[in-house]
């Protein structure tokens, strides 16, 4: 069954892209806790992050630390929270996002209601920030 994540990897749905490999995708959530907040996801349709096969899983983790050291540059913040929760989408994934206390990753909080353009504006950063991490790290 595909999810509305596999729609997003098909460009079925638009997102707002943060970095893509051939095996991941980062983007905005549209419904963030935090401005920055960035889900992770592999392109492989799974369910459970745990029932992904060990190298996958591991460029997973990977490819989310370049993604959080970009956020990190876009929004300062003493710690990028890192969330795996996986009930509301059927289709593993890591929320990323910038925080200055534990409360900042609470899920039941409200959440922000963006702008298109404060998403593009932060997409956009947030792209030029990965490339930067991307090169340091050649």
């Amino acid at each position: 069954m595909s999810t509305i994540f596999s729609q997003i990897i098909a460009g079925e749905i638009p997102a707002y892209k943060v970095a893509e490999s051939n095996d991941y995708l980062a983007f905005l959530d549209i419904s963030p806790l935090t401005p920055g907040h960035v889900l992770v996801i592999p392109k492989k349709e799974t369910d459970y992050i745990f029932d992904i096969a060990d190298e996958e899983y591991m460029g997973l983790w990977v490819f989310a630390k370049i993604i959080a050291q970009g956020i990190q540059k876009v929004f300062p913040c003493p710690k990028v929270g890192v969330s795996v929760v996986g009930l509301e989408v059927a289709h593993a994934h890591i929320h990323l996002m910038p925080i200055h206390a534990v409360g900042d990753m609470n899920f039941d909080k409200p959440k922000l209601s963006l702008s298109e353009e404060e998403m593009l504006d932060i997409s956009k950063r947030l792209r030029e920030a990965v490339v930067e991490v991307t090169n340091k790290t050649k």
